[in-house]
This record gives structure tokens, sequence and C-alpha cells, in this order.
């Protein structure tokens, strides 16, 4: 595979502060660079408790747990993103709704939460699909007035920001993921992110077995081995030191995709108030092209490319739902290679190959 679709930049930084973890022997969950990590989050996006957890999946779950959202309760959340999101719902035993995403922002939309609004919602959770925030002030306003919780899924967009605040600090709550392929990683990972001090206490608990604060194996409620090790935080501490600089390639990466392909393709339509990650480099073609040879003969090319997620709402353990935007950008988006070390040379050499396939289909 000449081009994937992302791999994680890890240079002699990331390799230095693994082998100062390993030379301390903390290797499992405590060590200097779980706070190290923690604190680097906390002073990028401007939020009080940044807590490292094992996931991004774990993340939602404890931030959904620690609001009391259970069997009776129904969440909010989009159709079109991971299915992680909706995974952590069902663990609490609440109920899935399905809501419908805008067709040029991609995202979910206050019109359809209020669509999907009854007596049982407890939860709206959003998703910073692809590193772009919604609009989450119209968002906020509704759940304020209906005393509902906003979770802010921001596995995908640490570092973008809505209205010069920053993703990670849009809700009640928020959540991100340190998976291999994001931003930036930790191999496995997540944060929860709340400014919310009793909060924040029930987190860190309830990611560590539920144990007493004060009385040693002695476990005052339910908790789960949901933490982080300090190997995989000292990854992060390196990772986040550079954040700033991956942020930069990953917009000039975005810039250049857009000047060669987007008079054959639709970007995400991102407003001047919304900054985004550029997370993944993703566009949609028009319904009549043949999305799977396209991708087939990308792959013959030695270039690896990604649909976009499926409808959860077409998985055989969830309800189907009315959601005809995020079933059509399902059908016709693609994410194409993205990860910080491409060059200029290499994204045009792709957009050629691109237009090359494109044209084969008589396009």
């Amino acid at each position: 595979m000449k081009y994937p679709v992302y791999k994680p930049e890890i240079t002699q930084i990331e390799k230095d502060y693994v082998n100062q973890c390993l030379d301390s022997t903390w290797i499992s969950s405590k060590g200097e660079f779980l706070q190290r990590f923690e604190d680097l989050v906390s002073e990028k996006i401007g939020i009080k408790h940044a807590i490292a957890v094992s996931n991004g999946t774990v993340a939602l779950h404890l931030a959904l747990e620690a609001f009391n959202i259970g069997i009776g309760d129904e969440v909010i959340i989009p159709d079109f993103t991971y299915i992680a999101t909706a995974n952590a719902v069902k663990y609490t035993g609440a109920d899935v709704v399905f809501a419908d995403v805008g067709i040029k922002s991609w995202n979910i939309t206050v019109e359809n939460i209020k669509k999907c609004y009854s007596i049982k919602t407890k939860a709206v959770i959003v998703t910073d699909i692809y590193g772009t925030p919604p609009e989450m002030e119209e968002i906020r306003a509704f759940c304020d007035s209906k005393n509902i919780i906003l979770v802010e899924d921001a596995a995908e967009s640490i570092g973008a920001s809505y209205k010069d605040k920053m993703a990670g600090n849009l809700g009640d709550i928020a959540t991100l993921s340190f998976f291999g392929n994001k931003t930036i990683t930790t191999g496995e990972g997540g944060m929860v992110l709340t400014n919310n001090n009793e909060i924040a206490q029930k987190i860190r608990k309830m990611k560590n077995q539920g144990n007493s604060e004060t009385i040693r194996y002695y476990h005052d409620i339910l908790g789960y081995n949901y933490r982080m090790t300090n190997i995989q935080a000292a990854i992060g501490c390196a990772q986040m030191e550079r954040l700033n600089s991956i942020l930069e390639r990953k917009q000039r990466i975005h810039d250049i995709y857009k000047s060669e392909l987007e008079d054959i393709v639709t970007f995400q339509e991102i407003p001047d108030y919304i900054k985004s990650t550029y997370w993944m480099i993703s566009f949609t073609f028009k319904e009549f092209v043949n999305k799977d040879l396209l991708m087939e003969n990308l792959l013959t090319d030695g270039i690896e490319t990604r649909p976009f997620f499926l409808p959860i709402s077409t998985m055989p353990f969830y309800d189907s739902s009315n959601t005809p935007n995020s079933l059509i950008l399902s059908k016709t988006g693609i994410n194409v290679p993205s990860y910080p070390t491409l060059k200029e040379s290499d994204i045009k050499w792709i957009c050629k190959q691109i237009k090359k396939r494109l044209k084969e289909q008589n396009l």
C-alpha cells in the first residue's frame, strides 16, 4: 500500500518519552505522564477537567453514566456517525433515537433534533463529524430550553473550534479519542472533558473500579477498569507538543485536495466561524458515480480509500429510521489519504488518479 488512508506520525520525541516511562517502571495506570497529558489537553481546550481513559467509546459511556442516564431514557444522536456513539448509549440501558444530518454540513441539526425530541429525551450527543463541529449555538439553546444534557463527541476534532471556542468545550461534557488514526494518538485511548467538578470526580472514580477515596480496596459504587496507561500518556504528551504543527499540515493537505478536486466532487460545507481539524479528507460524488468501482481501481493504484459511515439505524440491532440525508452521504462519500506526512506531490498524484479513474467511467 503506497498511500494508506491514515498513519500516525511517530517521531523521536514519542520514543524518548516512552523510554523514560519504561525506565521509570511506571508502565501501567500511574505515572508522571498521565497528569502531564491531562494538563496539556486541559490547557489547549480551555477546560477544567481532562480525564484520561482507555478509549473514546468508554469515554462516552462514562460521560452518560455520570449524568445518570439509563433505562427509560432516550438519547438523540446523529445517524451519520461511528457506531461507538450509539453503542455507548446502549451500554447504559437507554434508548437510542436517530436524528438525520444536514446534507451540506453532514452534521446533526437542531431542526432534526427537535423532530426526535420527546418527554423521555435525557440527552443529545452531537458528533463533530470528520473534525467539524455542528451549529452548537442553536443546539445548545434548544437543550437548555428543554433541560437536557448536551454531550459533544469530539473524538475527531481536537484543535477544532466553533466561534472561537474550542471543540471539546461546547457542551455539558465532551469526549475525545486517541485511536491510531486520530489527529493525535496514544495507540488506543480517550478522554472525558468537563467543567463540572462533581461530574469530574464521579468519572475519575467510575473509571477506577469505583474505589473509595478513603478506604483502600473498598468500592462504594459500581465502577469500571477504564484507565489509560502511563505508556499511552507518554505518547500522548509528545503528540500534544506537536499538535499545532499537525493541524497546520492537515489544513494544507485539505486545501490542496480542494483546489484539485472541487470541480468534480462536493466537500463538506463549513462556515467561516467554524474551524475544522480536517481529520479525514472527505468528499462526496454524484449518485451516478460507481463509488465501489472507483475505490477498487484506486486500490490497484496503491491508494487506500475508506467509505463513509453507514447509517447506524441500518445495523441489525438498532431500529431503522427515516434519515435520508445520512443514507445519501453514506452511498456517495469517501475518505482519501490525509496523514500529516503526505507531500504536495503525493496529493496531486492521488488527485490525478481519481480524475483518471472517474474518466474511465465516462464521467
